[in-house]
């Protein structure tokens, strides 16, 4: 290329196409080359005295709906405490069965079981609920209870109020806080029951306050843990843990993730390591591990990372739609101001228009089933059918009259051309055309042209048969366009359009261009159009072959034009890299139009009874219409 952009993917670096014929006594077939490239979801701590029981302290019983930590029940002698006592009617004025308890509701997490040290004062008491409070709150009618309890709870039962939440009563729950609990791993299960404990005198000796139990649990002596050496190992104390290690015949080799299988007790551990072949790459083995945990937590911050682009993706493709609407409204208005302007400018020069203000192109539809870009549309002569080729490997025959439905998905292509029959839709003949692929398709007078590499090869068809007549050489580069109108043969190359007779198969003129690599050319009553790589369209004067204008607005090669004339007017279409559809007037050389509503590059056009066929990047084919 001439420019020094940054190269975009190459349309046709295995290009697609597809063309057919409708020459007298000859039946029509559709022929389509596909070597198409690919393009290609913990507690703060503080300050906490531990208080050991006393054979005097009180205690007394508890309801627990289960135990959580560990999975496991305080470990001793199942006997019962002498001093354990019943709380029942504390508060005989009222007749509250009071539960001298911090029970808690099912869902909460916090249901270990709790043996308060000292009885709490019935202030301290849920009416609604008989326990301590958990988590009190103050409702509108001044009293406190439990959060849930006023939540689920219609009236008050002091004074018949509704009940709804005001303030958390923070200075209620510092009191609760700061009473002594027995450890949970001093307490055990009355009997056979697991909603009464009691204190046991082989547990935990030491009493908390409610506000830092969890501190001391979590390093409690008596608290339940399992071997880390094997499962299996009777269940353990923590103050027992080291002593067991020592014995254990279960310990494995630290390094048996790598594949050491050395099991045994700490004698024979000892000796291993002196013998053991990954003791020597212990250092590069936790380096590697290091790293692989770091990579690990850059993987999951990536992951969260495209998570939350594919979210603001989402929203931003919906915000584009919108805006892409809105700008469609108003080019319409823009171009009937335009076209309202230029109606009245030829009235007052005395010349009869027969301007169409109204003529505003919008999306009627899209055709969705392909699985990769399309990159070339066809039209039977009829214009009933419309054929589309993808990087899916498949051509979709679509019915644009009646249905508006794939009727058929021809496939089979690995890199050939192969010959289908119009009529049945069936594959009648496979050839190799071409060493390189095959860029575009174009029949005209019962021949086929196809071009490659420097190269176009011209082919006779004969019934269902193709037979190579000759090769036109003496190109510059690849032929991305070919284009038959009337007795000539365009075609595009680097910065150059040769025209050919198409009789003779002799190159007739050369147009020199600038702009990079010819994509896409148009053949009007008046002119020969043509787009470049470097988003230009030029414009040439079909009778004299001078340029007569460059068109430009633009911003992605020019990878399609299409024309629908009128005996009053011709219009020309061009499709972009930039996703977008321009409309030119070519009475006066202006856009007087843009359509954007593709998500990706426009690639290929058709027209058919004065509708235009878009194909996109984003597998899609849009019909537009007046």
């Amino acid at each position: 290329m001439s420019s020094g952009k940054t190269p975009r993917y190459n349309r046709y670096s295995g290009g697609a196409a597809i063309a057919t014929d409708s020459g007298n006594g000859v039946r029509d077939y559709l022929f389509y080359p596909l070597s198409i490239p690919f393009l290609f979801s913990a507690e703060g701590s503080s300050t906490y005295k531990q208080h050991r029981r006393t054979p005097s302290s009180s205690s007394t019983l508890t309801y627990s709906p289960r135990d959580d930590d560990d999975g496991m029940p305080p470990i001793g002698t199942p006997r019962r405490s002498d001093s354990a006592i019943s709380v029942r009617s504390l508060h005989s004025e009222s007749n509250m069965s009071l539960r001298s308890t911090f029970s808690l509701h099912e869902e909460e997490e916090d249901t270990e079981p709790q043996v308060f040290a000292e009885q709490p004062s019935v202030k301290l008491c849920c009416q609604l609920c008989c326990n301590v409070f958990k988590d009190p709150v103050i409702t509108t009618c001044g009293h406190t209870f439990c959060r849930r309890c006023a939540l689920t709870s219609d009236k008050c039962p002091v004074d018949a109020a509704k009940l709804t939440v005001v303030v958390n009563n923070i200075a209620v729950a510092e009191q609760i806080g700061e009473l002594f609990i027995h450890c949970k791993y001093g307490c055990r299960a009355v009997g056979s029951s697991t909603a009464a404990y009691e204190v046991d005198p082989l547990g935990c000796p030491f009493t908390i306050k409610l506000s830092t139990r969890k501190e001391h649990e979590a390093s409690c002596d008596y608290r339940p843990v399992r071997c880390p050496n094997n499962p299996s190992c009777p269940p353990l104390l923590t103050m027992n843990l080291e002593a067991h290690l020592k014995e254990c015949e279960h310990i494995k080799c630290p390094h048996s993730k790598y594949g050491c299988t050395f099991i045994g007790n700490q004698d024979t551990y000892e000796t291993h390591l002196e013998v053991c072949k990954f003791e020597g790459l212990k250092e590069f083995l936790q380096q590697t591990d290091d790293r692989f945990h770091e990579m690990q937590l850059t993987l999951a911050q990536k992951d969260q990372d495209i998570a939350f682009l594919r979210s603001m993706l989402g929203k931003l493709s919906e915000k584009l739609d919108q805006l892409e609407k809105n700008l469609e409204l108003k080019f319409g208005e823009m171009h009937r101001k335009d076209e309202l302007s230029h109606i009245n400018a030829r009235l007052n020069m005395g010349i009869l228009g027969s301007y169409d203000p109204q003529q505003i192109f919008k999306c009627k539809g899209t055709f969705v089933g392909h699985q990769g870009p399309v990159w070339c549309l066809c039209v039977y002569s009829t214009g009933d059918l419309l054929f589309s080729g993808s990087s899916d490997k498949t051509i979709k025959v679509w019915d644009t009259c009646t249905t508006y439905k794939c009727q058929k998905t021809l496939e089979g292509h690995d890199g050939i051309v192969l010959v289908w029959d119009i009529q049945t839709l069936q594959k009648v003949n496979t050839i190799r055309a071409h060493d390189n692929p095959v860029c575009t398709l174009v029949s005209s007078h019962n021949m086929l042209f196809s071009g490659s590499l420097k190269a176009i090869k011209v082919w006779d068809i004969v019934g269902t048969e193709l037979k190579l007549k000759k090769e036109l050489t003496g190109l510059n580069h690849w032929v991305r366009a070919l284009v038959a109108s009337q007795n000539h043969l365009y075609s595009g190359s680097y910065q150059t359009i040769k025209i050919w007779d198409i009789r003779s198969l002799e190159c007739v003129h050369v147009l020199q261009t600038s702009g990079g690599s010819v994509y896409s050319i148009a053949v009007t009553n008046h002119h020969i159009v043509c787009g470049t790589y470097e988003n230009l369209i030029h414009v040439w004067d079909i009778e004299s072959k001078e340029q007569v204008r460059t068109l430009t607005g633009h911003v992605g090669t020019v990878y399609a034009l299409a024309v629908i004339s009128t005996p009053d007017q011709t219009k020309v279409f061009s499709a972009s890299y930039d996703r977008s559809l321009r409309v030119w007037s070519m009475d006066n050389m202006i856009c007087t139009q843009t359509l954007l509503r593709h998500q990706g590059s426009v690639t290929a056009l058709a027209v058919s009874r004065g509708r235009l066929f878009s194909g996109a990047v984003d597998s899609t084919v849009k019909v537009w219409t007046c």
